[in-house]
């Protein structure tokens, strides 16, 4: 009698709990924004669009072959952030043109588009945008310059734009998140 009361009691405590564990689960409004699909196919050459992803704006940039130039001729040693912030790669990566894009895919940059400093949008999207001292991107609310790899050249912003995760499903298709 007392091991199953016992039981009964085990039982009907864990169904009352039940609901208050499974409020923690994130509801499905935020599992719909856990990953996004792009098609890089109308994106032309020197274009950058903004696509949305989990309520951050996300710069994806089809750069041209004088921006990769001018990213790859960068030297660590003038970076004021060492480290790439590649959310695909390991956390002590250097911050080289080539840790912050995909192997073969260097002409698409996607990055996180809030500013490190304050959380601000950097300017260099759109065209006419200020683009900076290094042709990348410019926050104008306190002056930070971001180069065309979206790393940090000058101003007060602590570090590089992020990187999020992402992976090609198709030559001209990326899944963010």
């Amino acid at each position: 009698m007392t091991i199953a009361a016992g039981s009964f009691a085990a039982v009907g405590s864990a169904a009352a709990l039940w609901p208050f564990v499974d409020q923690m689960n994130p509801d499905a409004s935020a599992l719909s924004l856990a990953t996004t699909e792009v098609d890089l196919a109308p994106i032309e050459e020197g274009q950058s669009i903004t696509v949305s992803w989990r309520g951050k704006p996300v710069f994806i940039r089809h750069r041209t072959p004088a921006e990769i130039e001018q990213a790859k001729a960068v030297k660590l040693e003038d970076l004021a952030d060492p480290e790439a912030r590649n959310e695909n790669l390991d956390d002590s990566a250097p911050a080289t043109d080539e840790n912050r894009v995909k192997d073969k895919k260097e002409k698409w940059l996607v990055m996180v588009g809030i500013c490190t400093h304050l959380g601000c949008i950097p300017k260099g999207q759109r065209v006419g945008d200020e683009k900076g001292e290094y042709g990348g991107w410019f926050c104008p609310c306190h002056g930070s310059h971001y180069d065309t790899a979206g790393r940090i050249r000058k101003g007060p912003a602590p570090r590089n734009l992020d990187v999020p995760t992402y992976d090609y499903i198709s030559e001209t298709k990326i899944k963010i998140g």
